[in-house]
C-alpha cells in the first residue's frame, strides 16, 4: 500500500502556507475542530489512500458529506469510529442550540445549497449569528473578528483590492512586522489563502479572524465602500446632510458604517500609530482641538468643527460605557480595542467645561509589554541600587515621580525581575495596566473596594510581594507599612519630586518617623525624558554657560566634557520633524541602610536626608539627566523641561 505524501502544513500537506491562530500554529487536532463547521466538501483536508488490496478507495460524496460535517475521516481509523470527538450537529444539540430535527433540516439544505453548515443554519433562523461566532472561537482556537470592536488598517487594505477580497471572501484587517491579520467565514480555505500570497512578501504569516459570512460580506463593503482617512471623512461629513450627525444611527447594528464612528476609529488609530500616550477631545466655543501627546509632549493633530462634537462624544461614550444623557458629571470608562493587531486599552475621563465636556483617552498599549529594567533606560548606578532593594527580604520600596512619570512601568519591570514560582505576588491596581503571568493582579473598579480594602483582603492570600497602585491615603499607608513590617516586600508609589520628599509626605500620611526607620528599603525618583532622534542629531561644541551647567552636574566625577548633540531643528522623516524620537528614564535611588535610618527614626528633614545622602555617593536626577545629555541621549532643552539644571 503506498500513501499520499504531506509536505508543510499539516492541514494543507501541498500549499507551503504558515497560518497562525490565537495560540500558535496549527496542529492537526485543531484543524479538525474547526473544520467541524467551515469545511465544505471541495475543502475537506483529508488524506487519500490507495492500494493494490482496495480495501482504501476513494472518497464517497457519503463519506465527503460526514467529513463537512465533523471534519474527521473516521473511516481509517478503527478506534474513534462514530464514538470519536462528538460531531458539530451533536455538540449543538447537547448544548441545548438548535434540535435534532434543525439539524437534519440543515443538513438536507446544505447539501442542496452547498454552503456552509454555519450559514445555513443562520440562515434558517435556527441560532444566531453572534452565538455562531462565539461557538466558533470555543471549537476552533480562532480568534473572532468584531467589526465594532477592531479597527481595519487602511495599510491592509491597499494590499488587497475589494473584488479579490469579495470573491474569495476574506478582509485584511491588519498587516504588521510579516504578520497579516484577516477575517474570513473559512479560514481553511487554501485556495483564498494561496492567491493572497501572491499579494504580499514572501514568508508573510496569516493569522486569521473568524467570523460569520454576513458579517464578512457587511464588513467588506464597509471597509471599501466609505471613506477611511481622517481628511476624506471629514470631507464627507462637511459635503454630507444632517443623517450624517443623527446620533440615533450610532446605536444601531451597523454603526461601524457611520462617518462619526468611522472618524473616531481614524483618530485613534493614527494616535495608536505615533505612539501617543492620551488623546485630547477639547471643545471651544466654535471648534473642537484634537491633541494627542507623543513623547510626553501635546501638540495640535486636529482642528474639528463644532458641529460634530455632539455625535464624536456620543460615539466614545457608548464605547467606554458611560451615560450619555449625563454631560453635568464627570465620568471615567474604559475602552478595549484591537488596533493594527494590538491590544489597546483606554482609560476615558470626560469632565463639563464652560463649552462643553472635555474628554481625554489615556492609551494604554498592551502589546508593548514589560521591559527589562535595563531596557527603561536606566544607568548603572541606579541599576545596582535598585537590584540590591530587590534582594532584600522585606520592606518598602516607593517610585516617586509626577503623573506621567513611568513609576508603574518601572514598578511592573521590577516585578518581572522577581517573578518566579517560589515567589508569591500579589497587586492592587486602579486600573491593571499590563497583565503579568503567574502574579495575582486585582483592579480595583469605580464604586467597590478601596486600596485599604483590598490591601486588608490580600494580606490574607500569603504574599511575598505587594504591589500597590499608590499610598493616597492615612489607612492604605498605615496598612502597607504593617505588611513590611511583618516580612513582605511591598513596592508602591508617591507623588513627590524628588526622593526626599517622599518623607515629609510618609509623615503626612500618619506614619511615624520610629515606625518608618529600618522598615524603608528605598526610595527611587524618576522622570521622561525625550531622546534625540539617532539619525538628525547634530553634533557641537557647548557653550560656556552649558559647559558650566554640565560641570556642575557631574560635580567630583572625571569626564571629558568636548561635545554634545542637540536636536536638528526641522528634524527629519524618522522622527516626523520633531527632532526627538521616543523617551527613556531618568531617576535617583536613595537605598537606605543604618544611618539613613537613624536620620528617619529622629524625624530628620529632607535637608538632613539629603546631605547624609551625597556623602553615600548618592547621584540626582539632575546628575542623571545631565549624565544622558554627555551621552548623547538627549539635550539640555529636553532635560530642562523636566529637571531644574541651574542649580
Amino acid at each position: 500500500m503506498s500513501k499520499k505524501k504531506s509536505t508543510g502544513n499539516p492541514l494543507f500537506p501541498d500549499s507551503g502556507l504558515v497560518i497562525e491562530g490565537a495560540d500558535g500554529f496549527f496542529d492537526v487536532e485543531e484543524g479538525e475542530e474547526a473544520q467541524n463547521i467551515l469545511a465544505s466538501p471541495e475543502q475537506a483536508p483529508v488524506e487519500e489512500e490507495s492500494g493494490d488490496d482496495g480495501a482504501q478507495g476513494a472518497i464517497t460524496n457519503e463519506d465527503r458529506e460526514f467529513i463537512s460535517v465533523s471534519g474527521r475521516d473516521d473511516r481509517h481509523d478503527a478506534s474513534a469510529g462514530w464514538g470519536g470527538k462528538p460531531r458539530i450537529g451533536e455538540q449543538l444539540v447537547s448544548m441545548g442550540i438548535i434540535t435534532t430535527d434543525q439539524l437534519n433540516t440543515a443538513l438536507e439544505e446544505k447539501k442542496n445549497s452547498g454552503k456552509l453548515l454555519g450559514e445555513v443554519l443562520v440562515g434558517l433562523g435556527f441560532m444566531s449569528a453572534d452565538i455562531l461566532e462565539t461557538f466558533l472561537a470555543e471549537t476552533s482556537g480562532f480568534e473572532v473578528f468584531d467589526p465594532s470592536q477592531m479597527f481595519v488598517d487602511k495599510g491592509a487594505l491597499s494590499l488587497i483590492d475589494k473584488q479579490t477580497c469579495q470573491y474569495h471572501q476574506v478582509l485584511p484587517v491588519s498587516v504588521t512586522d510579516g504578520e497579516f491579520r484577516l477575517a474570513m467565514a473559512d479560514p481553511y480555505d487554501v485556495v483564498a489563502l494561496d492567491t493572497l500570497r501572491r499579494f504580499l512578501p514572501k514568508g508573510t504569516v496569516f493569522t486569521p479572524l473568524l467570523t460569520t459570512p454576513a458579517i464578512l460580506n457587511e464588513s467588506i463593503d464597509a471597509a471599501y465602500g466609505y471613506a477611511s482617512s481622517i481628511n476624506e471623512i471629514l470631507k464627507e461629513l462637511e459635503e454630507g446632510n444632517k443623517e450624517n450627525l443623527d446620533t440615533r444611527a450610532l446605536s444601531e447594528e451597523r454603526a461601524y458604517a457611520h462617518p462619526v464612528v468611522r472618524l473616531v476609529n481614524a483618530l485613534v488609530f493614527e494616535a495608536v500609530n505615533l505612539g501617543a500616550s492620551d488623546i485630547h477631545f477639547e471643545p471651544e466655543e466654535n471648534f473642537v482641538r484634537l491633541r494627542y501627546r507623543v513623547d510626553g509632549v501635546l501638540f495640535t493633530a486636529q482642528i474639528l468643527h463644532i458641529q460634530y462634537w455632539g455625535a464624536i462624544l456620543e460615539r466614545i461614550k457608548r464605547m467606554a460605557g458611560l451615560d450619555v444623557a449625563d454631560s453635568v458629571t464627570a465620568q471615567k470608562g474604559r475602552i478595549e480595542m484591537k488596533v493594527g493587531g494590538r491590544h489597546v486599552d483606554f482609560r476615558v475621563s470626560s469632565l463639563p467645561t464652560v463649552h462643553g465636556e472635555n474628554m481625554v483617552l489615556r492609551v494604554l498599549d498592551r502589546q508593548s509589554g514589560v521591559m527589562a529594567l535595563r531596557k527603561l533606560g536606566l544607568g548603572e548606578h541606579n541599576l545596582k541600587r535598585i537590584k540590591e532593594a530587590q534582594e532584600r527580604p522585606e520592606g518598602l520600596t516607593i517610585v516617586t515621580g509626577p503623573r506621567g512619570s513611568g513609576r508603574t512601568t518601572t514598578l511592573y519591570s521590577m516585578l518581572r525581575e522577581i517573578n518566579s514560582v517560589d515567589v508569591s505576588i500579589q497587586t492592587l491596581e486602579d486600573p491593571i495596566e499590563y497583565y503579568l503571568p503567574m502574579i495575582r493582579q486585582t483592579a480595583l473598579k469605580q464604586g467597590s473596594i478601596g486600596f485599604a480594602d483590598g490591601l486588608q483582603a490580600i494580606l490574607g492570600q500569603d504574599p511575598n510581594v505587594i504591589l500597590i497602585g499608590e499610598l493616597e491615603d492615612p489607612e492604605t499607608a498605615k496598612m502597607a507599612l504593617q505588611a513590611a513590617m511583618s516580612g513582605d516586600r511591598v513596592y508602591t508609589t508617591l507623588q513627590t519630586k524628588d526622593c526626599f520628599g517622599a518623607l515629609p509626605r510618609l509623615f503626612d500620611l500618619g506614619l511615624a518617623p520610629g515606625m518608618l526607620a529600618g522598615n524603608i528599603t528605598a526610595l527611587i525618583a524618576q522622570r521622561l525624558v525625550r531622546c534625540l532622534c539617532p539619525e538628525c542629531r547634530e553634533a557641537c561644541t557647548p557653550e560656556p554657560a552649558e559647559r558650566k551647567i554640565l560641570q556642575e552636574g557631574i560635580k567630583g566625577q572625571e569626564i571629558e566634557i568636548d561635545k554634545v548633540f542637540r536636536a536638528r531643528q526641522g528634524g527629519c522623516d524618522q522622527c516626523g520633524g520633531q527632532g526627538y524620537k521616543g523617551r527613556t528614564c531618568i531617576a535617583e535611588t536613595l537605598l537606605f541602610d543604618e544611618d539613613l535610618d537613624k536620620i528617619v527614626a529622629e524625624g530628620g528633614t529632607a535637608l538632613a536626608l539629603k546631605a547624609a545622602a551625597r556623602e553615600k555617593g548618592f547621584k540626582s536626577l539632575r546628575c542623571d539627566g545631565i549624565l544622558k545629555v554627555l551621552e548623547g541621549v538627549t539635550d539640555l532643552e529636553a532635560l530642562s523641561k523636566i529637571v531644574e539644571i541651574h542649580k
